[in-house]
């Protein structure tokens, strides 16, 4: 009768050892689904946010070097010609 009833409860140990893991496993299984979703979720974000942002249009970078060269023509560090020939430069003549 011994040797039955400890056959008994190690089947009952195994199988609620079993159990435990599972329920363990599919636990974790889950919480490493949300994390990767999050981080997929927080990557598409970024990747919006980047494509959304415009390039800067040539015009407006064309007007800043014009005024930085006409900062620079004012403050007598470029010369008249120089001043022309940069100005030519930017504006592709």
């Amino acid at each position: 009768m011994g040797l039955l009833r400890m056959a008994a409860r190690t089947a009952v140990v195994a199988g609620t050892a079993t159990a435990v893991a599972g329920r363990v496993q599919r636990r974790q299984a889950n919480k490493w689904d949300q994390q990767d979703a999050q981080q997929d979720a927080q990557q598409d974000a970024q990747q919006q946010d980047q494509q959304e942002a415009p390039p800067p249009e040539a015009e407006d970078d064309a007007t800043t070097q014009l005024q930085n060269l006409a900062k620079l023509h004012g403050q007598g560090v470029l010369t008249d010609e120089e001043f022309a020939a940069a100005k030519a430069k930017i504006l592709g003549i």
